[in-house]
């Protein structure tokens, strides 16, 4: 492991996101508003990782030794701090078993491949050998979608892409770069920044997200509303299937029948692993221009978005946070959020509603199309904050994550939810989904913090992410419980409503059954026979994305 570590594709901390010297905590100030704001706090810290039990490796000696054969004996790894390491993913479920040391689940072992070649002969000897293979590029899934789950086989391996992380080719032509899948968001950056060119593909899971992963799970980044989804980027596919291997896509769009990369950008590993991935890029910007605006509401500044989007001349990044998301950073910000607050009571708002709008590339560009929206926000009375606090959420947009990590230590359920629907069903499903995840929460003593932002608009609709704050029951059985019955409330509020049950966080397993509302039974269909024709042993990524039969 010393040599992977070397390399920065060593294990991330086992219960948390954060790495050792992170600093993000939240300020003491910010925690006595908390507890206010939902009672007594019981500390939760982590347990040794030291007195968690592992089991014994389920894999066959023969099928570790026919692995080894493939990849070498060096990327077959079988000790307990690799398996640890690959115990799921990232969302508040996974790190509350994972610090408590209830159920945390294991691979039987970790492949790490080299190449295409390598990918193709593990899948083939897997389906002999009968061991189901869960790709795994960041690890930073929070739906459940690289959980080491057997699902009927004899063991369980993780197909860790990490080594995979070359840029194959640059066409600066046509601007197109073919990377390898485990190539990270800031490695494909500082790859492409050589050549002054940018992905401008910012998740939230950016700085450990890798660019297989992206399209897997066709994520938004947060400047998409610029940029384009990931799914808007992909020019071409390389796929490993278990039944053999695909190259998609011919570089330019075409009418030469359905498009198959549409069947690999979304499907989460479960119809085969991709391998190589060739996408749409553009120089550099110059020039990045991030602004705060504080709208006297949250329906004024949908309100003006929708026109701007509508009009065609919607900044790169939007991010409107509604009253209660508001009140929660000038709580945590200090003398920041002091000064934010002052500048809007002096237009008479109580409650405002901040929105960031980010624009980026060359200068005359930036500074055109921020003056055509002016008007339109002047005529919605919204007040600016300026570059400055703009800059300032550029700078810490990855914190949350982090303070995430501090905020359960202290006792804090954080966990958030995200859909998207039309503008016309906008207003309705944001009241459904706050109402039940505020029911389904209270009665611990005080209300949980429910509060939501805009980050990703089209024309015809957009995107709603929720995050939720919330005393954390101690007992992790009790508060796996206490979150999936949120969890399954707000789900059932979103298919109720009309919305997406996922925008950009993919199904994994838990959003799997509510799919089926969602592209009806035939849809469902034509899935599972994708998957019956793709992966005829049905080893890859078993329960994710593929309803459970009813």
């Amino acid at each position: 492991m010393d040599e992977l570590a070397r390399a920065g594709l060593g294990p991330r901390p086992f219960a948390r996101w954060s790495e050792p010297d992170d600093d993000v905590v939240p300020s003491s100030r910010n925690l006595v508003w908390l507890r206010e704001r939902l009672g007594e706090l019981t500390p939760t810290p982590p347990v040794p990782v030291s007195v968690i039990a592992v089991a014994e490796s389920a894999l066959p000696a023969d099928a570790a030794d026919a692995f080894a054969g493939i990849v070498g004996p060096a990327y077959v790894l079988g000790d307990k701090e690799a398996r640890l390491a690959h115990a799921g993913g990232q969302s508040y479920s996974d790190l509350l078993r994972r610090r408590s040391g209830h159920q945390v689940t294991l691979p039987d072992a970790v492949i790490r491949p080299g190449g295409h070649e390598e990918v193709a002969a593990v899948l083939d000897r897997a389906g002999e050998l009968d061991v189901a293979v869960v790709p795994y590029g960041g690890g930073t899934s929070v739906v459940g979608g690289v959980e080491p789950e057997r699902g009927g086989h004899r063991a369980v391996v993780t197909l860790d892409l990490s080594r995979m992380d070359q840029l194959l080719a640059l066409d600066d032509v046509s601007l197109t770069a073919t990377f390898q899948p485990g190539v990270s968001g800031p490695r494909a950056e500082e790859l492409l920044g050589e050549h002054g060119l940018t992905l401008g593909h910012v998740p939230q899971s950016f700085p450990r997200g890798t660019v297989g992963g992206f399209v897997a799970t066709r994520s938004a980044g947060q400047a998409s509303t610029g940029y384009g989804r990931i799914d808007a980027l992909v020019v071409g596919l390389r796929v490993a299937t278990p039944v053999g291997s695909l190259r998609l896509g011919t570089g330019t769009p075409n009418a030469a029948g359905p498009d198959l990369r549409a069947l690999f950008t979304g499907s989460e590993g479960t119809l085969g692993v991709l391998t190589e991935l060739t996408l749409r890029v553009r120089p550099a910007p110059t020039e990045r221009r991030y602004e705060i605006w504080a709208f006297p509401a949250f329906d004024r500044g949908l309100e003006a978005i929708r026109t701007m989007v509508q009009d065609g001349e919607v900044p790169d990044v939007v991010r409107l946070s509604d009253e209660d998301e508001t009140e929660t950073a000038l709580a945590s910000q200090g003398s920041a959020g002091r000064v934010a607050g002052f500048v809007s009571r002096v237009r008479g708002v109580r409650r405002p509603a901040f929105c960031v709008l980010g624009w980026e590339g060359d200068h005359d560009s930036v500074q055109h199309r921020r003056r055509v929206i002016l008007p339109v926000l002047r005529k919605a009375e919204a007040s600016s904050l300026g570059a400055r606090a703009g800059e300032s959420w550029r700078h810490h947009r990855f914190d949350g994550p982090r303070l995430r990590d501090a905020l359960m230590d202290a006792g804090v359920l954080v966990e958030t939810v995200e859909t998207a629907t039309s503008w016309a069903g906008l207003p309705r499903l944001y009241r459904a989904v706050t109402d039940a995840l505020r029911e389904s929460l209270t009665g611990l003593g005080t209300p949980p913090i429910v509060m939501a932002h805009v980050s990703h608009v089209y024309p015809t609709g957009a995107s709603l992410y929720f995050t939720v704050l919330a005393r954390q029951l101690p007992d992790a059985g009790v508060a796996l419980d206490q979150w999936d019955a949120a969890k399954t409330a707000a789900s059932e509020a979103i298919s109720a409503s009309g919305g997406t049950i996922s925008h950009h966080h993919a199904i994994g397993r838990t959003h799997a059954p509510y799919l089926t509302a969602e592209v009806g039974r035939v849809g469902v269909v034509v899935l599972a026979g994708l998957k019956a024709t793709l992966d005829p042993h049905g080893i890859l990524n078993p329960g994710v994305l593929i309803p459970p039969s009813p």
